[in-house]
């Protein structure tokens, strides 16, 4: 709670229009020209989506989010127009769900990176027609020790370059 807390502050004392870098304040691109969001090298960790009990219906195309619908069945979907599935394998949630707040968070609570103003409906909205984020970068998914349902990295080694989504159970992994 404490690491949230302290993210949190980080992120609400950046001006809207400021690059935000997590863990330290090198990051893990080199040129930062299209990066507004990006991660410390060599953390081990990754970026832990939110879970829903419920698909939300006014959605804004871009949003991630882990389905936890039916928490034996759980999937990491993002929203393009429909709901697209990116595990391709169900994950196991049940004893997350148990751990997590039962209130719900306030319905204009967010945080926007990249813009004065965001129209999007998200905790986190990232908002640039130039810029993006870089996933927290690591050597193998097998360096993460406790990984949690709904973690995204990008596995950065020569010959595996890909994008890798924890359902609870098992890693997807996603190629260029």
């Amino acid at each position: 709670m404490k690491n949230h807390i302290s993210l949190i502050l980080v992120l609400l004392s950046f001006s809207a229009k400021s690059q935000v870098i997590i863990g330290d304040n090198v990051g893990s691109a080199s040129d930062k020209t299209s990066v507004l969001l990006e991660f410390a090298m060599g953390q081990k960790k990754g970026l832990i989506l939110p879970y829903v009990k419920a698909l939300p219906t006014n959605v804004t195309e871009g949003t991630i989010v882990l389905d936890a619908t039916d928490p034996a069945k759980a999937r990491v979907k993002y929203f393009n127009g429909t709901w697209q599935d990116l595990s391709g394998q169900d994950g196991q949630v049940t004893n997350e769900l148990t751990t997590q707040a039962t209130t719900a968070e306030s319905s204009d609570s967010k945080v926007i990176i990249g813009s004065d103003t965001a129209s999007a409906d998200g905790v986190l909205v990232l908002e640039s027609q130039t810029k993006a984020m870089i996933l927290p970068l690591v050597g193998s998914t097998d360096d993460i020790p406790k990984p949690s349902p709904g973690m995204m990295v990008f596995v950065n080694r020569s010959g595996g370059k890909r994008l890798a989504i924890f359902n609870g159970n098992a890693w997807s992994y996603w190629k260029p």
